[in-house]
């Protein structure tokens, strides 16, 4: 698949956005690149999933994950026996990742196999992720991924005992190389393909939720939060 367009100069680097870098400034459709901070967050706030991406015996290892943000740091959470967070606290001066997040809106249908595609909204986050060993940051940032999931949700839940506390470890990036790209619209077909008998057009995704399911041994005096009926 493709999809290309001619490239435009990169935002400039301002207080209201983060300042682009070789790493961030893509290669194709460089008019779909954006450095500012409020898409940036507003992509990663609307994200459940991360991909963590880094590199284990010199070979390139990819795992999907949950993730808080506060401010301009994103918390990652996992085992104490997980390897990159083991790493992240082994390594000086911690451990180089890559971190990805995607929202697919739409599919692109067009006359030509060639010029298919996806509206999409994605961030891309290069640096060195550190383990945090303070005790009260890992509480926030363990509040941070509860409530990334469900706003509000960690002040109505059991707070992690120091047992599990003890077996989770937390690592933090800083948003500083980073850079968010989005597409739009519909498809870009070739003048020659317009007449070509072929349904052309966006076929639309939205995230839903259905009726929440109470657990089988949830007491039945307990209902729905209004934070989970607001979703």
């Amino acid at each position: 698949m493709s999809d290309t367009a001619s490239p435009q100069p990169t935002a400039p680097d301002t207080a209201a956005g983060y300042a682009p870098t070789e790493r961030t400034v893509p290669t194709r459709s460089r008019e779909r690149a954006s450095y500012d901070r409020e898409v940036v967050h507003a992509i990663l706030d609307e994200a459940y999933l991360c991909h963590l991406g880094f590199v284990r015996d010199g070979a390139p290892v990819v795992l999907p994950t949950l993730f808080g943000r506060i401010g301009d740091r994103l918390y990652v959470h996992g085992s104490t026996g997980s390897r990159p967070l083991r790493e992240a606290g082994r390594t000086d001066p911690g451990l180089p990742v890559c971190l990805t997040v995607t929202h697919v809106d739409g599919l692109v249908l067009a006359r030509s196999a060639f010029h298919h595609s996806i509206n999409y909204r994605s961030v891309v986050v290069h640096g060195v992720a550190h383990t945090v060993t303070d005790p009260e940051e890992r509480r926030t940032a363990l509040d941070a991924i509860v409530d990334h999931v469900v706003p509000g949700r960690s002040a109505d839940s059991r707070p992690a005992d120091e047992k599990e506390l003890a077996a989770t470890a937390v690592i933090r990036l800083d948003l500083r190389e980073v850079s968010a790209k989005i597409r739009t619209g519909g498809p870009n077909d070739e003048a020659h393909d317009l007449a070509l008998p072929h349904w052309a057009g966006v076929v639309p995704l939205a995230r839903g939720y259905e009726t929440p399911l109470p657990a089988d041994d949830l007491d039945p005096a307990i209902g729905v939060p209004e934070y989970i009926t607001e979703l």
